[in-house]
């Protein structure tokens, strides 16, 4: 077997993508609970937040690209979404097959409550860490999602597909 030797950035990257796999596990779960008293999962509360944050309609495609899913998922999450009556579909004068999602009334409601739920958890999550550090992380993982998404569109010609093993 053959292994690569990485460089000592490459195993400082290795380090943040295996804790952020590991934060995103406790993320998730945690977005369960937040989300689990209005009835949601942190997946389909993430759907809500991307359509809420866009304040205007998209489509699955335009969700998926925005939160980092795949399309399937994202559909899964809007058809729930739809019998729950928080998003509804309208139609899209620019893809007569890929519909536009909006919150309805009942969706909005929905996110402000959950809105005012995560305000008060990710204060006190944050309360012990440096405002400094929480901007450099969230500049760097910026980076790393930015240079994971050129990657994939040039379908990994550069070297880097497999970066993360």
């Amino acid at each position: 077997m053959t292994t690569t030797t990485r460089s000592a950035k490459g195993d400082a990257a290795t380090a943040v993508v295996l804790e952020t796999f590991r934060a995103n596990g406790l993320l998730i779960a945690a977005g369960d609970l937040l989300a689990a008293p209005e009835g949601l999962t942190a997946a389909r509360w993430q759907v809500l937040g991307a359509i809420a944050l866009a304040e205007r309609p998209l489509t699955v495609p335009q969700i998926a690209r925005r939160m980092g899913l795949t399309r399937q998922s994202v559909q899964a999450s809007v058809n729930r979404l739809r019998d729950q009556r928080l998003v509804a579909a309208e139609e899209n004068p620019d893809h007569r097959r890929s519909p536009l999602v909006r919150l309805t009334e009942l969706g909005n409601r929905k996110y402000a409550a959950l809105q005012r739920r995560q305000g008060r958890w990710i204060n006190a999550l944050a309360a012990d860490l440096e405002l400094a550090d929480l901007s450099t992380t969230a500049r760097v993982l910026c980076e790393l999602a930015d240079n994971l998404e050129s990657n994939a569109r040039s379908g990994g010609k550069d070297g880097r597909s497999d970066a993360t093993s």
